[in-house]
């Protein structure tokens, strides 16, 4: 659906060259959520406006459904914009036009008649949640109805690709819930593929397919979001999880925390339980089987797109060849063991 083929990207500022975006790859499948995330100035905004083109890379492709967007003519490619829709963090609504009038905007440039554009503002406020907003103006609506409006518009001329830029960052936490909410019904319903790009990771968690992490213009890592959620590679990876799983140490626990160990350290363990083996007491089997202690400091169990995952951190008195056979084994039981440090 959408695929991006080694795109850079140049800016010139002051006399010098910036590379915001280095080599690029990238596959959206049709009907897909993907998600982009990464830290302020990495490189998102710039990359989900090349898919459009109102970037264009100084290399690579940009195809959609195998058309190459850089190759077209003005007006092959505007033909193309149609079905790509694009929705903003701050709505970009037209202030003097009422809800109607704003969604009905693009069919009224592409020369519909009153009767068509009535047919689908009607069907798309139905769908949006909007059906008893049509006559008011942005300034009497709240921030997710102008986000519903902004959808709606972006999705009217029969869009197939929805392009997200931050477009719940400036919204309550239950307002981003109720416009994640909408997108999984657009997506459901109208089969419409959606990129978004995000600093926050549990819009990720919530409604992404697959996610890719772009740090100084690099993609650094992707892949499934219960994979990513579950086996972080990249230290910014690492970062985005734990952020959003809320595991970090205790601050006192944190102050103790050392890498060197000593007859009397405990060591430090973050385990990652995948699927069926976070329901199973593979801690108590760990206990029996090995006769060491153990303390369990924090524990949680996440589900990402109907996959099961759950996080313990504990500690456990054992030192050198009988610790790392208690790590060897944790990982024959398919646990992920992260070493953090010792106490």
């Amino acid at each position: 659906m959408i695929e991006l083929k080694a795109i850079s990207k140049c800016y010139q500022e002051g006399g010098h060259s910036f590379e915001a975006l280095r080599a690029i790859n990238l596959h959206v499948n049709k009907g897909e959520i993907f998600g982009i995330i990464g830290p302020s100035g990495a490189g998102k905004s710039t990359l989900l406006r090349c898919v459009n083109a109102l970037e264009r890379p100084n290399a690579g492709n940009v195809l959609i459904d195998g058309v190459d967007l850089l190759m077209l003519s003005p007006e092959k490619l505007r033909e193309i914009r149609r079905s790509i829709g694009m929705i903003f963090q701050h709505f970009n609504l037209l202030s003097s036009r009422t809800v109607y009038q704003n969604i009905a905007f693009p069919l009224e440039i592409f020369g519909l008649s009153k009767k068509e554009i009535k047919e689908k503002v009607m069907q798309m406020t139905q769908l949006t949640g909007l059906e008893n907003k049509l006559e008011q103006y942005p300034d009497q609506l709240s921030g997710g109805q102008k986000q519903r409006v902004a959808i709606a518009r972006a999705l009217i001329a029969g869009g197939k690709i929805l392009l997200c830029d931050e477009a719940t960052s400036s919204l309550d936490p239950e307002t981003t819930r109720s416009i994640l909410e909408l997108l999984q019904k657009i997506r459901r319903e109208l089969g419409v593929t959606i990129l978004l790009i995000t600093h926050e990771m549990h819009v990720i968690k919530s409604i992404c397919d697959r996610v890719a992490l772009i740090e100084k213009g690099e993609i650094i890592e992707q892949g499934e979001t219960a994979e990513i959620f579950a086996n972080p590679q990249t230290d910014t990876a690492k970062r985005f999880v734990y952020s959003t799983l809320h595991i970090d140490l205790p601050e006192h626990l944190k102050a103790q925390l050392h890498q060197d160990v000593t007859s009397e350290s405990l060591a430090v363990l973050r385990l990652w339980f995948l699927q069926d083996r976070a329901k199973e007491a593979v801690i108590s089997h760990l206990v029996k089987r090995f006769y060491v202690d153990i303390n369990i400091l924090q524990a949680s169990v996440e589900y990402i797109h109907e996959r099961l995952i759950g996080i313990m951190t504990i500690t456990i008195e054992a030192h050198g060849d009988k610790l790392q056979n208690c790590i060897a084994y944790l990982s024959e039981q398919q646990i992920k063991v992260e070493v953090i440090g010792y106490v």
